[in-house]
């Protein structure tokens, strides 16, 4: 190469016909096409032949004559059949040279622009053939039509992309507008690029889309939604993020349609205990579809035998079958204040398995045998068939208490049983429980309650001594489970249950993380040396697993190896996870929703903790944390009570704003 040689380079994604001026330091300084000087690396000229002009004819004269060597290279192209060529060549396993690549469509000895429009077409059209400098290589038939689909995606995604910023510009403004033939494509885009933002599959195209509307952000997008009537304006987005199925599928349901309930005493199984005589009862909250336990309370020779009946789940879902895949996946029942998420279709969990009022049903009973004090002299474990007599409310309880000696003498060994495990150093967090109640109307109200309720403590206490006898029953067996352990608390900030709410609530954040093993340990949050949780095997797929392993003791099934537990403990956090984070999230978004009709009202918070710019807040009445910034040369430690005033409340934001 020399001053006056026609070469060609890339720039932009274009090929550019220059002139060398000058090479200096294996530099070239180049007149272009375009009329620019620049200077670039011989690396980056893309095609060169001995084609020269003469530099004396002046600049103008150098760019007129590169502009009509590019015109005629690129005349040329029109010569040339890409596809044709691929279809004669492509099972060519070999590199081509150019010359001989050019020799398929010109005669032999091509010029330098017939080479060159060889080089174009090919830059233009990457289809058929790939080439590295001046040689070239077919693509296969796989590759090409991979191509030929990336190139359709393209080109719909770019007549999305158009429509949908047209359609969106008109839509923020007309509610009216009528929806284009593509609407659910785009819709799908849009809800998938506001749910998901970044992490979208669609980011880069919804990106796109608000761009040419003129949306910086996709704050708009929700309230379009909400106009459009595509979400509703109390739309669970939370449930979309984190990709939470609200419904069966249509195997599971089919599945469900068609189930026949087996025999409760069949030959091949062994014989239950018949308790249909005894006095059997449910208590549950109000609203409650699918009870999955039951007590009852016997007077015998100055003792009490306390039955707690659990619903036998094994009994109707077998390991393995299309509904016990589904409960695993899922891990657990999601009850939201505006929905619950059954872990089992209804037909099981409100049906069959659900110890309703006047059905027979069978089930596994802990029959407990306690001294007046709630000492325990004795009990068994035993697959029983039960008949509810009474289905009660914890408010039915709570209004009956002194009426009904059941009720009374079941409170009083609850109470009774509370104290002994406070005795073996048992943490008794209690903190007011949020009741969120959604009218017909979408209003939210909210109530407090205690859950040092009569009804309450009497079904968690028997709840817990129950659990606690079955990780006995099974240790005792050598079975392994789901067993529940948890170490000492950090710190202790009050004994027994004598703390204020500010020790409750900061005790919560000092517990040891609990751990879960398929052998038993020391339960230092509960005070007792073992614990499994199967008492809602409806809700809970642990609790299932663990009632299946009680089942297996009695040779109704087989169990579960220790191998096995340790599979399912270490595929149960993720959904449960995931499943805790929607029902917070939802409980949150109505609390906010609630305190928006607040703004400028007063409330009692307590100061929880410092910070370095802010304090941490608890209001009292809402049970809810938050930040209260201060104003300078104010003082508050942790535990002081004050009132605020709340500020500025979005729930669909989750902003809280209160000041002092």
């Amino acid at each position: 190469m020399e001053p006056g040689y026609v070469i060609e380079f890339i720039e932009n994604q274009k090929i550019l016909c220059a002139v060398i001026l000058e090479i200096k330091k294996q530099r070239l300084r180049l007149l272009t096409e375009n009329n620019k000087e620049i200077t670039i690396s011989p690396n980056r000229l893309s095609h060169h032949e001995t084609c020269t002009l003469k530099l004396s004819a002046g600049r103008d004269a150098l760019v007129s004559s590169l502009k009509k060597i590019a015109d005629h290279r690129n005349s040329l192209i029109h010569n040339i059949d890409i596809k044709e060529l691929w279809d004669i060549l492509y099972e060519e396993d070999e590199w081509i040279d150019l010359t001989t690549m050019t020799e398929f469509c010109f005669k032999k000895n091509p010029s330098p622009d017939e080479k060159s429009a060889i080089m174009r077409a090919f830059f233009a059209n990457r289809i058929f053939l790939k080439f590295n400098q001046d040689k070239f290589f077919t693509n296969s038939e796989e590759t090409v039509n991979q191509i030929l689909s990336q190139i359709k995606e393209q080109k719909h995604t770019e007549l999305i992309i158009i429509e949908a910023s047209e359609w969106l510009k008109k839509a923020l403004t007309d509610s009216n507008i009528k929806y284009p033939d593509n609407f659910e494509e785009i819709s799908e885009i849009l809800k998938s690029y506001y749910i998901f933002e970044n992490e979208s599959q669609y980011a880069k195209t919804g990106k796109e889309i608000l761009s040419r509307t003129g949306l910086n952000s996709t704050d708009k997008l929700f309230s379009l939604f909400v106009k459009l009537g595509i979400w509703n304006k109390d739309e669970n987005i939370d449930l979309l993020h984190l990709e939470i199925q609200t419904n069966f599928s249509q195997k599971v349901i089919s599945y469900a349609e068609n189930f026949l309930p087996p025999q409760t005493n069949s030959p091949d199984t062994p014989k239950r205990r018949d308790l249909t005589d005894i006095d059997v009862m449910t208590i549950d909250g109000e609203s409650t579809l699918d009870f999955d336990d039951a007590i009852s309370i016997e007077e015998q020779d100055n003792t009490y035998i306390v039955g707690i009946h659990i619903t036998d789940i094994g009994h109707f879902i077998k390991k393995g079958d299309i509904i016990d895949r589904h409960a695993l996946e899922q891990a657990t029942s999601i009850y939201l204040p505006d929905l619950t998420i059954n872990m089992l279709p209804p037909v099981f969990s409100e049906n069959f398995c659900s110890l309703k009022k006047d059905k027979t049903r069978p089930a596994i009973s802990i029959l407990v045998k306690l001294s007046y004090f709630a000492d325990i002299l004795d009990f068994e474990i035993v697959p029983s068939i039960i008949k509810i007599k009474q289905q009660l409310t914890y408010s039915d309880v709570d209004n009956n208490i002194d009426k009904k000696p059941a009720l009374s003498n079941l409170l009083h060994l609850a109470k009774q049983f509370r104290e002994k495990r406070l005795d073996g150093d048992a943490m008794q967090i209690s903190l007011p429980e949020l009741n969120i109640d959604i009218s017909d109307t979408n209003e939210v109200n909210i109530t407090k309650t205690t859950r040092e309720k009569p009804g309450r403590i009497l079904i968690s206490e028997m709840m817990i001594m129950a659990n606690w006898l079955m990780a006995k029953f099974l240790s005792n067996n050598n079975m392994p489970a789901i067993f529940r352990s948890q170490p000492p608390p950090k710190e202790r900030l009050f004994k027994r249950d004598q703390g204020t709410i500010f020790q409750n609530w900061m005790q919560r954040k000092l517990l040891s993380r609990a751990i879960v093993s398929s052998r038993p340990e020391h339960h230092s949050g509960l005070g007792i040396n073992a614990y499994v949780t199967a008492t809602s095997p409806i809700r809970k797929y642990s609790d299932l697993v663990t009632q299946r392993q009680i089942r297996a003791v009695f040779n109704y099934e087989e169990p579960y190896s220790k191998t096995e537990i340790n599979q399912i403990i270490q595929k149960l956090p993720y959904p449960q996870s995931i499943a805790a984070k929607a029902q917070y999230s939802r409980h949150r978004y109505f609390i906010l929703k609630f305190l928006e009709k607040k703004s400028g009202s007063t409330t009692q918070a307590i100061i929880l903790d410092k910070r370095k710019n802010f304090h941490l807040a608890l209001l009292c009445e809402y049970v809810l944390e938050c930040k209260l910034s201060l104003p300078s040369g104010t003082t508050l430690k942790p535990g002081d009570l004050v009132s605020v005033t709340i500020q500025h409340v979005n729930a669909r934001k989750d902003v809280l704003s209160i000041y002092l």
